[in-house]
């Protein structure tokens, strides 16, 4: 079951980490002139950016500084954000794409344990953006070098480890809905609104106080907050994600489990 899964991720998987990888080579590539031009991409320079824009994309660092360009350019926003929409799609095609499809009902029909269904397809989703991640991380690395960002390496790995528990963890949001709904527009939709509304939750809202203690539902705080390109791993954050994730999974086993297929 588990080559089975990665089998029907391998479209989506193949698709986003291609056009991952050329997003960060043509982002980072451009430093090398970036940096050349303080006086339009300096912290004094971004400072004239109105402050509801500068809160959405992080602050808007000091730009010609390699970390500064690295956290708003690559992994404030976009990064995340396209990591976050392909593990959607393959925790789709785990459960709730198949089901409407009528095949799982096939599937479930097998002498196959539902909760050894489940779990399969996790850890498939996992290996999948695992090796997405992986692929990211030496271009990203590979390029930012080559710029003369020189970010170091253990920053790096930090700041990638944090989108990869991310994308995991809107995976097994979207996971764990397919397994209880057996929709996958009802999954994407939730995922969706969560992640954008996360978002703007620890950016712009975190100055508005009758909003910003929603920071604890958000994903992005735990995500963002430890500043890893800046601080290195802030491992209570990262165990937290980890620690959603498994309650999620654990749902989506139990749910599936007790759910009539249709069979």
């Amino acid at each position: 079951m588990l080559s089975r899964s990665l089998r029907d991720f391998r479209r989506p998987l193949i698709g986003w980490t291609i056009g991952i990888a050329a997003f960060v080579s043509m982002y980072l590539a451009i430093y090398a002139n970036i940096k050349l031009a303080p006086d339009v991409y300096s912290k004094a320079a971004m400072a004239k950016f109105p402050g509801p824009l500068k809160d959405l994309m992080g602050g808007l660092q000091d730009l010609t500084s390699g970390v500064g360009y690295l956290q708003t350019v690559v992994y404030q926003l976009f990064v995340p954000a396209f990591s976050t929409a392909c593990a959607t799609i393959m925790a789709n095609r785990a459960i709730a794409q198949p089901e409407e499809a009528g095949t799982l009902e096939l599937v479930v029909t097998l002498p196959v344990d539902r909760k050894r269904l489940v779990l399969d397809r996790f850890a498939a989703l996992v290996i999948a953006l695992a090796g997405l991640n992986a692929v990211t991380f030496l271009v990203a690395f590979g390029v930012e070098q080559a710029a003369g960002a020189d970010v170091p390496f253990d920053r790096m790995l930090a700041g990638q480890t944090g989108v990869f528990l991310l994308a995991l963890f809107f995976g097994s949001v979207a996971l764990t809905v397919g397994a209880t709904t057996g929709r996958k527009n009802v999954a994407s939709s939730i995922v969706g609104a969560w992640a954008v509304l996360g978002y703007m939750i620890v950016t712009i809202g975190k100055s508005v106080p009758a909003i910003s203690w929603l920071k604890w539902v958000s994903p992005f705080h735990y995500y963002s907050t430890g500043r890893p390109l800046y601080q290195g791993f802030p491992v209570g954050d990262y165990l937290v994600l980890a620690g959603a994730t498994a309650v999620l999974v654990l749902t989506a086993v139990l749910a599936f489990d007790r759910r009539d297929v249709g069979v």
